[in-house]
């Protein structure tokens, strides 16, 4: 089966990066049903913004390439830095401070899901083998021991002898 991704960009987004990033990575590698429902009640700006680019790329997934919405993912997800918008601001004594409006371009790579179940299908089954094998072949750590006095070493000699002369 032959994986064609879906490739979505919002370009000029006077919302600065940082920001923008910290949406970005609450829906990364969700289901795009589910993305849209987080990008929905999270309380950031660049959340209606982001929606409206993963509504985009699920149209586009569906339109030109005959996906299924139920079977897309957020595969990839990246925030860059857009042109910086400089102003001055008036300060004390005739001086001038910049202020600088970033903007971002933000894009989204939408997959379908069964590609995404079928490469990472076997790999925890094999992790776990792979541990288990080393725990086995592994051999016990002894405690170690610590040097005593040796005052402390004649007290435990005589009680050994105590103990031999007993039975």
């Amino acid at each position: 089966m032959i994986m064609s991704a879906v490739k979505a960009q919002l370009k000029h987004l006077r919302i600065a990066p940082r920001k923008v990033r910290l949406v970005a990575d609450s829906i990364r590698t969700k289901n795009v049903k589910e993305a849209i429902r987080i990008l929905s009640f999270l309380p950031k700006r660049a959340s209606l913004p982001m929606k409206k680019l993963l509504q985009s790329a699920e149209a586009n997934a569906k339109n030109n390439f005959q996906m299924e919405s139920a079977d897309l993912y957020v595969a990839k997800i990246w925030v860059d830095e857009g042109p910086v918008l400089k102003r001055y601001s008036p300060r004390a004594m005739g001086r001038a401070t910049l202020i600088r409006k970033k903007t971002s371009h933000i894009t989204v790579v939408l997959d379908e899901k069964q590609g995404h179940a079928q490469k990472t299908a076997g790999a925890p089954a094999e992790k776990k083998t792979a541990r288990a094998g080393k725990q086995a072949a592994a051999p016990k750590k002894e405690p170690k021991k610590i040097a005593k006095p040796a005052a402390v070493k004649k007290e435990t000699k005589a009680k050994e002898e105590k103990k031999k002369a007993k039975a």
